[in-house]
Formats: C-alpha cells, sequence, structure tokens
C-alpha cells in the first residue's frame, strides 16, 4: 500500500475515490440509456423532473431508497440479503486494476517538520503484475453471485434464470479468455500498464529480418489482433447480460430473471453490479485494442514535453496536467464504447437460448482457439524466419 503513512493514505483515497466514481455513473448511465433509446426511437425519453429529465435520476434514487423491504416466504434469508452485496463487489474490485492514466509523480516535500516523497502514484487502485489474471479471476465470481439470488429467492423463475445466466457466463468465459490470448502473446505480458506502453506511437513491427512503419495508424491493439477485438467484445456482452444475450432475465418467460423477487435498495445493487461490468468490459476493450490512456499521434513524452514548454514550469505542475490529459483521452475512449454498449441494446434482438449456447460454443470458441494458433504461427514465422 505505501511506505509511509502518507503514501498509504493517498492509495487508499484512490480506492475510495474510483468506487464513488462507478456508482455515481450508474445513474448517469441509466439517464443516458433512457434518453438514448428515446433518441433512437424517435421518442422523448424523460423529460419531466428536471431540465432534460436529469432529476428523473434522484427521484429514482428515492423510490429505490423507499421501497419497503420484502422477503420471500420460501427465501433463504441469508443467501437473499447477501447476494446483492456480492453482485457489487466482485466489480468494484476488478475496475480497480485497470490503468486510466500516466502514473503522477511528486517531489519530495516538507510538511509537519519532516521531509515526505518523492512519490509515483499510479491512476489506478492498485498496480497488480498479473492485472489481466487478477480482473478475469474476480469478475468471474459474479456467476455464484447470481446463483445466489436464483436459489435464495425461493422462486422458480428466479432459479431457472440463474441457471440461465450462470450456464452463459461460464460458456462465454471459454471464448473471452481465449480471444485475448492472441493479445497476451502479442504483448509479451500481463501487466496492462505494459500493454498499453507497448501500443504508443505509430503502426511499427518486425516481420521476418525488416522493420514495417505505417506512420499514418496508431500502434493498437486492433490492427494486430481485429478478430481478437470481435471476439471479446462480443463475449462481453455475454458475460454482463446485456442484450442481446439477456437471456437471464427474458421477460417474456421468467419475468425479470435472478432479480424477480428483489426491489428497492438491493435491486438497485443489482444494478449498479451490472453497470460494473459494462465498465470493465469498456475498459478492458479500450486498453487491449484502442491504446489505453494514450492519446492517438502522440506519446506520453511529448505530452509530458508540450506540457512543459507551454501549461506548466514545476515538475509536479507537469506531471499533474501530463496524467490528466492522458486520464481524460482514456475516458473518451471508454465513454465511447459505453455507449456502443446503450446502442446495440435498442438495435438487436434477443437470442433465442439454444442460438445464444450454439453461437458460444460451435461458434466463438473455435474462432478464439483459430485466432490464437494464427497468432502463434505469425509471430513464430516473424521472429524465426528472418
Amino acid at each position: 500500500m505505501g511506505q509511509d503513512i502518507f503514501e498509504i493514505t493517498i492509495n487508499g483515497i484512490k480506492l475510495i475515490v474510483i468506487f464513488l466514481l462507478m456508482v455515481q455513473a450508474v445513474p448517469i448511465l441509466v439517464w443516458v440509456e433512457r434518453r438514448g433509446s428515446a433518441f433512437i426511437q424517435n421518442r422523448l425519453g424523460p423529460n419531466r423532473v428536471g431540465p432534460l429529465g436529469l432529476m428523473q435520476l434522484l427521484a429514482d434514487a428515492v423510490k429505490f431508497l423507499n421501497k419497503e423491504d420484502f422477503l420471500p416466504r420460501k427465501a433463504v434469508r441469508a443467501l437473499f440479503y447477501t447476494a446483492p452485496v456480492y453482485a457489487l463487489i466482485p466489480g468494484v474490485i476488478a475496475y480497480c486494476a485497470i490503468p486510466l492514466g500516466t502514473p503522477l509523480q511528486i517531489e519530495a516535500f516538507e510538511m509537519a517538520g519532516k521531509m515526505w516523497g518523492p512519490y509515483t502514484f499510479a491512476m489506478q487502485g492498485f498496480d497488480i503484475g498479473v492485472g489481466i489474471v487478477f480482473i478475469l479471476g474476480i469478475s468471474s465470481l459474479a456467476a455464484y453471485t447470481i446463483l445466489m439470488a436464483g436459489w435464495g429467492s425461493g422462486n422458480k423463475f428466479s432459479l431457472m434464470g440463474a441457471l440461465r445466466a450462470s450456464a452463459q457466463i461460464i460458456s462465454y468465459e471459454l471464448a473471452l479468455g481465449l480471444s485475448i490470448v492472441g493479445v497476451i502473446m502479442l504483448y509479451g505480458t500481463f501487466n496492462l500498464t505494459d500493454m498499453v506502453l507497448a501500443q504508443q506511437g505509430p503502426m511499427s513491427f518486425s516481420f521476418m529480418g525488416n522493420q514495417v512503419v505505417i506512420p499514418w495508424l496508431p500502434n493498437w491493439g486492433l490492427f494486430y489482433q481485429p478478430l481478437g477485438f470481435i471476439l471479446f467484445f462480443a463475449a462481453t456482452f455475454a458475460e454482463s447480460n446485456r442484450l442481446p444475450f439477456d437471456l437471464a432475465e427474458g421477460e417474456a418467460e421468467l419475468v425479470a430473471g435472478f432479480h424477480t423477487e428483489y426491489g428497492g435498495f438491493k435491486m438497485l445493487m443489482f444494478f449498479i453490479g451490472e453497470y460494473a461490468h459494462m465498465m470493465i468490459a469498456a475498459g478492458l476493450v479500450t486498453t487491449f485494442f484502442f491504446g489505453g490512456y494514450l492519446v492517438p499521434g502522440f506519446t506520453p513524452a511529448e505530452i509530458r514535453e508540450f506540457v512543459a514548454q507551454n501549461l506548466a514550469s514545476t515538475p509536479n505542475g507537469i506531471s499533474a496536467i501530463t496524467s490528466v490529459i492522458h486520464l481524460l483521452a482514456y475516458f473518451v475512449k471508454f465513454a465511447l464504447f459505453l455507449w456502443f454498449f446503450i446502442h446495440v441494446r435498442w438495435t438487436l434482438p434477443r437470442f433465442r437460448y439454444d442460438q445464444l449456447m450454439d453461437l458460444g460454443w460451435k461458434t466463438m470458441l473455435p474462432w478464439a482457439l483459430f485466432n490464437t494458433i494464427l497468432t502463434a504461427v505469425v509471430i513464430y514465422v516473424a521472429y524465426n524466419f528472418a
């Protein structure tokens, strides 16, 4: 956590800030989803409570917090009440491992008669060397949450929805995991920050002893792993239970799936958990395939030099502004993918369950395996036949 009390405190504050940002982003995403769907379907959407319906978020929060706490007669109390809490935890913890910007460097300073620093604070909750393994491992715990909610509710529709959802998550985790094996082989690391830094500058690579440079393309993973990107992005919809993969909540068949018996604040926690997984998906797609926090056309060193020449003169100021610029670059890409998640929900129809399983096992899994083998062959040829 840190070498002294100051660093430990700042790192603790980072975790709290990331958690609060994720929680506060949920009502904004709900508003964007409702207004966006209205725009797509040529209607108005929320427009009564406050300007553009923005105060509708507050009205919804009041409604959720004041609903009657209900426990089904045949429910398993412990599972019923703990499932919403566990729905929230994996998404928040996993997102903390995603790098959001360049590290903030603070020079040594004097405070309370003591010298502190220098410090380097990563723009993420915690920097783990095997970040992708950690994120996939923590995110997969969502399947247990769904089973807890389905069984704990004592409702046959909830149980059927939980079985559907858990089978779906387990099935698509295989395709999702295999789709990024090519990315890991390409970058040669499990560290997310190293993956981001490997994508800086124009597109350049060595092939059979020749250095190939394409100056008008960024060095993003998308251009090396287009098939991996398609498979990974599609699988994240299934992992997040978003349309067209929201079979766990098929209203025509299961009422509302595994959270049929939930209402009020407990239902709100399920919503936050679902949107948290959507944020993780958008963050990972940005990190793996679109340069993460990098500004297209500029390396972090070039951004830092520009800031030093035009915007700041002190080392702390230069580092802070550079970090903010990269943070904004990350959030622009991040927001675009969140909007794509929302747009797809109101564009594509829901799959039948047999189609969903066929797609995962008979289409996406073989293609992900093919992409892994193809990447391995290309890397072998590129480095061994110079």
